[in-house]
């Protein structure tokens, strides 16, 4: 490998903390564990049956309140950004992290112990290039509700601003820069969550701040402390008295930074954008920043990215040895000419495979689709990219010679261009989850003469020969 080349990280072993969720108030164990190349982040439920994963994606956002919440299946995952925050600020790509409930422990309210813990659990280099979206225009996201704006424009690193201004004269207006990744340890991991007294009312008396103390959140008072919020505020957080300090914040604990709500905020938004899936090279300009806004923006970002995949052509070196040629294959498939549509095969791994399919003037279809023009069948050119997928799944299997595919499930088919003799089909199948039960479901794409041909969305099941 290129030694410019950026190599993907997770931890070296497991670590474990333990805290309290913020809004839940359960007692909550996290457990960092090293994960896969590709992997990226995702949380594990396993307080629940089967312990369900919930991937870090910025599709699973369900609502914003409080923090960024994901959900996949009914299974929840509460205030994930500063943990995400904590997994990006120490240059990780692939951790995946345990959770016996809902929500992270809430700490004190920043990612400065998930950076310990992740640090204590040692960072180690994985043998695959780090994945870079390198962002060559302006992106835009504009909450015209609120005023809120997110922007990332090209730059030859990662660069965060962020700009706050909440209309209150305790607070007033801030700013934050982070340069680089490398600066969050000391200069972005430690700065706490902050809320508006007229806020925290509005949670105490919802009994939505169970797991809160004064150890976790820094309370601008931007309005004159009843009696009655007072006794809230002693009976909330255990206090046998509560003042306000000078600088119009309560007196629990003290400013690590005199801008340590624009670095907080510059915080939420590294944790937010982690939920892109992708290592971003840009600089992002966040104007009054929050977790809707940081979200829809990542939800813009990432369909972006995956729109430019998907149109760009992957390269193979067709002349090179194949991983499996037509002998290997028909090993492995039950399929036989003429109904084999695949012929070779470039890459395989647990989560994508490549196929080969050189089309000739000899293929049977051709005698009736067309004559005098012949055109590939885009029915056939599904069922081959299947027959790749196919590899893939009984890849799986220690005896593949004793198991059939079965179509299940077909969707978002596209054809965009024909499919000619003389073409070289390249089938390149990505997992859209893990295989289940021999279940298997799969984002297919089909290229020739460096262009995107079709695509589809695939599900199929093998099952063993009666």
């Amino acid at each position: 490998m290129n030694e410019n080349v950026i190599k993907q990280k997770t931890i070296q072993q497991p670590v474990t903390l333990k805290g309290v969720g913020l809004h839940t108030g359960q007692e909550v164990t996290l457990t960092f564990k090293p994960a896969p190349i590709n992997h990226g982040f995702s949380f594990v439920r396993v307080d629940l049956e089967g312990s369900p994963v919930i991937e870090a994606d910025a599709n699973y956002v369900v609502n914003t309140q409080r923090g960024t919440n994901l959900e996949k299946n009914a299974v929840k995952i509460q205030t994930s950004e500063h943990v995400l925050a904590a997994c990006m600020g120490c240059d990780l790509d692939n951790v995946i992290i345990e959770l016996n409930a809902s929500e992270p422990p809430i700490m004190d309210g920043s990612s400065k112990y998930f950076v310990e813990a992740l640090e204590q659990a040692g960072i180690v280099e994985q043998e695959a290039p780090r994945n870079v979206y390198v962002v060559k225009q302006v992106i835009n996201y504009v909450d015209e509700a609120t005023g809120s704006e997110i922007t990332v424009i090209p730059h030859d690193g990662y660069c965060v601003t962020t700009m706050v201004d909440f209309g209150t004269k305790v607070l007033g207006t801030q700013n934050a820069t982070l340069k680089d990744l490398s600066e969050f340890k000391e200069e972005i991991a430690d700065a706490r969550t902050f809320s508006f007294l007229h806020e925290l009312e509005a949670l105490l008396d919802n009994g939505l701040i169970k797991g809160g103390d004064l150890n976790n959140a820094i309370v601008y008072v931007d309005k004159e402390i009843s009696p009655k919020t007072m006794e809230n505020l002693k009976k909330a957080f255990g206090k046998d008295q509560i003042s306000v300090k000078p600088n119009g914040i309560l007196d629990n604990l003290t400013l690590h930074y005199p801008n340590e709500a624009a670095r907080h905020k510059l915080l939420d938004v590294i944790g937010d954008l982690a939920l892109v899936g992708i290592r971003i090279q840009g600089k992002v300009i966040a104007n009054k920043p929050g977790h809707f806004v940081n979200t829809q923006f990542a939800k813009k970002l990432s369909k972006i990215i995956k729109l430019e995949q998907r149109n760009q052509v992957p390269e193979y070196d067709l002349h090179a040895a194949p991983l499996m040629d037509v002998n290997k294959i028909m090993a492995m498939l039950p399929h036989r000419p003429p109904f084999l549509l695949v012929d070779k095969i470039l890459e395989l791994s647990d989560k994508h495979v490549v196929g080969v399919k050189n089309v000739t003037m000899n293929e049977p279809f051709f005698v009736g689709h067309f004559p005098g023009a012949p055109v590939m069948p885009g029915v056939l050119q599904i069922e081959a990219m299947a027959q790749a997928g196919g590899i893939l799944v009984l890849s799986t299997v220690p005896d593949p010679e004793n198991y059939l595919t079965y179509f299940i499930k077909i969707d978002n088919v596209k054809f965009k261009q024909q499919v000619l003799p003389g073409d070289t089909l390249i089938f390149k199948l990505d997992l859209l989850s893990p295989i289940r039960r021999g279940i298997c479901h799969m984002q297919g794409y089909a290229y020739a003469n460096g262009r995107l041909v079709s695509e589809a969305e695939l599900m199929a099941q093998i099952v063993k020969r009666s």
